[in-house]
């Protein structure tokens, strides 16, 4: 399982300031300066979560996830 951080249509300072304000380093972050990633996947504001599976199916959820329904998402794509 592999998690990206994306961040919309900002600057590389202000995500590397996220980064660290929220521990996040731990995997990779990739800047998405001008929407392109956002818009491929439908998303439309941040936070966003987008999963794939290893068939290339995809699930959105549009806004923020506690951490007890993030946990069901990810049983969700590891079980299918």
């Amino acid at each position: 399982m592999r998690f990206i951080g994306i961040s919309g249509q900002d600057n590389t300072d202000e995500m590397a300031r996220f980064v660290d304000e929220y521990g996040v380093g731990g995997f990779d972050h990739v800047a998405d300066l001008n929407g392109e990633i956002w818009s491929v996947f439908g998303v439309s504001a941040q936070p966003s979560y987008v999963f794939i599976n290893d068939n290339g199916e995809i699930r959105r959820h549009i806004g923020g996830l506690q951490a007890e329904d993030l946990a069901a998402e990810l049983d969700l794509l590891i079980a299918s």
